[in-house]
């Protein structure tokens, strides 16, 4: 005779199986999940639903992550880490640019500041899914500013999700430019959060050319989630040499490495 697995038994069998999962690769995407547990969407998040409210897991949007993985500042706190450090690879950025460029940037800390440093340019084409940025150049004179909708973030007034990702499909631009929370030897380039990765990848698609201002305080560092394949980015702007290690991987991956004096 066969003893019929209770449903209890069976979630608390899959709960189990998700946080070993969350737990071994840093955060997971719901479609992943349920793929790899032969489940449905629905059953994914039902019994994320379940750990998340008993703190087990962090849901976010489109996955899971284990809780307070490797988080990082609230915005205005970003604002003014390595705030010189951002202003001149800002400036140097804003230089390469010439009015009437076309470009996408993303809602990093950096990329604040390199609007701010656009703001003397003239009818720039730009892409963002920040406010932040979105306020900055919009008053700019002739310039033309798209801000992707979907629902903000409360901590930094970023836009994501399918709303944003179907938005940036409409444009074509010269550059995208986008920032990273980590920068590691191994793992390339990460971000603390899986709609930052989706937005990234997304844009790259639509650029001639992907540039990443990060400055050095994100060297060796990790986080969760990777931003792209690492081919895929052009070039790194940032203020100091990197490690031996991590020029290795720059240069294994033909990126461009900048450094701003």
């Amino acid at each position: 005779m066969h003893r019929r697995t209770s449903p209890t038994a069976l979630s608390n069998k899959r709960q189990a199986e998700i946080i070993k999962a969350v737990r071994t690769k840093g955060s997971c995407s719901i479609i992943d999940l349920a793929n790899e547990l032969n489940v449905s969407d629905e059953t994914i998040r039902r019994n994320v639903k379940v750990l998340a409210a008993q703190g087990l897991i962090d849901k976010v949007r489109g996955g899971v992550m284990m809780p307070n993985a490797l988080s990082e500042p609230a915005f205005p706190l970003r604002m003014n880490e390595c705030k010189d450090a951002k202003q001149k690879i800002a400036a140097h950025i804003a230089n390469s640019i010439n009015d009437g460029d076309s470009l996408i940037l993303d809602n990093g800390s950096t990329t604040a500041f390199i609007a701010n440093a656009l703001t003397g340019h003239h009818n720039l084409f730009v892409v963002t899914n920040s406010v932040v940025i979105a306020n900055i150049l919009a008053i700019q004179p002739g310039n033309r500013v798209f801000m992707a909708g979907g629902e903000l973030r409360n901590h930094d007034g970023g836009a994501f999700g399918p709303e944003a990702l179907e938005f940036v499909k409409n444009f074509e631009v010269k550059c995208a430019i986008f920032s990273s929370a980590a920068i590691h030897p191994e793992k390339g380039f990460l971000v603390h959060h899986l709609c930052e990765a989706e937005f990234a990848r997304a844009i790259i698609e639509r650029s001639e050319r992907t540039l990443v201002a990060a400055d050095s305080s994100k060297f060796g560092r990790k986080a969760p989630l990777r931003l792209c394949d690492s081919s895929q980015v052009d070039e790194l702007i940032t203020e100091a040499a990197p490690t031996q290690n991590l020029a290795q991987m720059l240069d294994v991956n033909n990126i461009k490495t900048t450094i701003v004096p």
